[in-house]
């Protein structure tokens, strides 16, 4: 999980498309720049569609995700805090319902 000083709340790593990226890439290049973690792609998870804080529509596709390099680290531009969390950490710390879904969709994907 990744707080965001600027809007001072806690979400799941996500960010924009770069131009020629495919939704993939951009996944697995947020991770890493929000993170420190290099990872791979596993299944895809609920797309979220929402309208943010601006009134702007947004639709964001998240991936499981298994880390294959890199040191879980704090500090960038758009984050000052990354966490590892149980399940019952990130229900209760993630400051969106709509987040709070993907993290369910993963748990029962995920269940033995």
């Amino acid at each position: 999980m990744i707080h965001r000083p600027k809007y001072d709340d806690w979400s799941l790593p996500k960010g924009k498309l770069e131009q020629g990226e495919t939704d993939e890439d951009c996944a697995v290049r947020e991770v890493e720049e929000e993170t420190g973690l290099r990872c791979s792609l596993g299944s895809e998870l609920p797309t979220i569609r929402y309208v943010d804080r601006k009134g702007r529509f947004k639709e964001v596709r998240y991936w499981s995700m298994e880390p294959d390099s890199g040191v879980l680290q704090d500090g960038n531009d758009e984050v000052d805090e990354v966490r590892w969390v149980s399940l019952a950490q990130a229900y209760e710390l993630l400051s969106y319902v709509h987040d709070r879904e993907v993290v369910a969709a993963w748990a029962a994907e995920h269940r033995e």
